[in-house]
């Protein structure tokens, strides 16, 4: 787990990193609530903000190959689909904390307005992981940084809005409704009007099972990448 330990160590070195990581989830919190979607906005906002964050904490993949340090990798003892999984496992540990100060400040501020933040932070956590390999597997197509960062974004943005988060999928053609299903910010918005609706556990495993599944397709997507 060189790799992992590794990320840890390069990211908090700037202290900048870690700025952004606490602003934009606590500007978050205190987004008002309206008759659409019946949670606070910032809570259902969030999977799009999880996305744009995971973008941001992936792009060192590309910095890693500018740098050459994928070519002494590739001279290690290890795979494309290893090297994507330890630095999915380490942002997802650095994105599974800024979830919990999330839901700890967001349950401060809505106080019981917010239905069971124990199982939103499970359904942030296993979208972090999504999110995550969507974005790894994302830069590892590209060499440019600037190229697939703009890119993304506009990518990020085009999958929330089909994807549910800005506004009901039942607000689109209905040509789109199981269009829609293939992304996975329609799994992430589903499972968080479907807490919001009262779902238990038992209703959540679907949305859940199938996030999990995305980023595991994801990463084998980017293993197929060679290291260099």
């Amino acid at each position: 787990m060189t790799i992992f330990s590794f990320v840890f160590k390069r990211f908090f070195r700037k202290k900048s990193n870690s700025i952004f990581l606490l602003a934009l989830p606590i500007g978050a919190v205190f987004l008002p609530t309206f008759d659409w979607p019946p949670i606070p906005l910032g809570f259902h906002y969030y999977s799009l903000l999880l996305l744009f964050i995971a973008s941001r904490l992936s792009a060192i993949l590309i910095e890693d190959r500018t740098d050459n340090i994928l070519l002494r990798v590739s001279a290690a003892p290890i795979t494309h689909f290893q090297y994507l999984w330890q630095n999915l496992l380490a942002y997802t540990a650095i994105l599974t904390g800024v979830n919990a100060m999330f839901l700890i400040v967001g349950s401060i501020v809505h106080g019981g307005s917010l239905p069971s933040p124990f199982l939103f932070f499970i359904i942030y956590t296993v979208f972090s992981m999504t999110a995550l390999g969507f974005t790894l597997t994302w830069y590892s197509l590209f060499r440019d940084k600037e190229a697939a960062f703009s890119t993304l974004g506009g990518l990020i943005v085009l999958m929330a809005m089909l994807g549910g988060v800005m506004w009901p999928v039942e607000a689109m053609p209905e040509l789109l409704h199981r269009a829609v299903m293939f992304l996975p910010t329609y799994w992430a918005a589903e499972a968080t009007l479907l807490l919001a609706s009262g779902a238990t556990v038992k209703e959540l495993l679907i949305p859940l099972a199938v996030m999990l599944l995305f980023c595991f397709a994801f990463l084998l997507a980017g293993s197929r990448k060679r290291l260099a």
